[in-house]
């Protein structure tokens, strides 16, 4: 199966399971920006020494959809997504049987404890990866974790930024407004630019990984990506799924994706 055949399928893996979830509701397009982040990452990772953290706890449902085409977890556990005894809550919850490595949900944290990590793994060849949303980065936690990482040049470590814009109380630019290539550059790290959607560019950010100081990934992204009414549209961020949406929804998927 082609990466970009992954793409469509894991978007329309997202929007069944968050139909499912009745009036509970999901968050949907937090989760679609970071599909192709998602599968870039874990295509890669090497679960024998390196470890995956989505510090970005709401776009869970991203994860455990790629997860899914990928072939980690199986149908059934898939399935279990927000049930009552299921394995994938809305949230993480720490697994290793499931691939889960970190319970997340507290904003700021996931870049804490792969700093941590990457710490521990700096002697014996690991990675470790750790995604964060940019509304994330409001958290003043994550800038004490960065120094760290950069004082112990944990070059080890990779953050990738799902840059889409939007956090869940509106726009990034009103809120705080922050320049996160001058910021993470004044802490230290190595900056890399890219397409957040095109699994090339990510391809190409992640082989350009420096060696000396950690390195982020800001990687610009569209909130909602590939349901033209969910895109940039915060209503989406966690919101119940109609069928009528959900039909249109499935329907751009398949049309733009050339998937079934």
């Amino acid at each position: 199966m082609s990466k970009l055949t992954i793409s469509g399928k894991a978007r329309k893996d997202v929007l069944t399971a968050a139909i499912s979830t009745g009036k509970v509701g999901a968050h949907i397009a937090p989760s679609l920006s970071l599909i192709e982040i998602m599968i870039s990452v874990l295509s890669i990772v090497d679960r024998e020494k390196d470890s995956f953290i989505l510090s970005k706890g709401h776009g869970a449902l991203g994860y455990y959809a790629v997860m899914h085409q990928l072939g980690w977890i199986s149908d059934e556990q898939f399935q279990s997504f927000e049930c009552d005894g299921g394995e994938f809550p809305g949230q993480p919850s720490k697994s290793l049987n499931n691939c889960v490595e970190y319970s997340s949900g507290s904003l700021g944290m996931g870049i804490s404890y792969a700093t941590g990590v990457a710490f521990s793994k700096k002697n014996r060849n690991g990675k470790v990866y750790v995604v964060l949303g940019d509304g994330e980065l409001n958290e003043g936690n994550v800038w004490e974790a960065t120094d760290l990482a950069q004082k112990l040049k944990l070059d080890n470590l990779i953050a990738i930024v799902d840059k889409n814009g939007l956090q869940s109380d509106g726009c990034c630019k009103d809120i705080l407004g922050q320049n996160l290539e001058s910021i993470w550059q004044a802490h230290g790290w190595n900056v890399i630019l890219c397409d957040g959607h095109s699994l090339i560019d990510l391809k190409n950010a992640l082989n350009n990984i420096k060696m000396g100081a950690p390195n982020v990934i800001l990687a610009n992204t569209i909130k909602g990506k590939g349901v033209s009414f969910m895109e940039n549209n915060n209503v989406w961020h966690h919101n119940t799924l109609k069928e009528a949406d959900y039909e249109r929804a499935v329907k751009e998927i398949e049309e733009c994706y050339g998937v079934s």
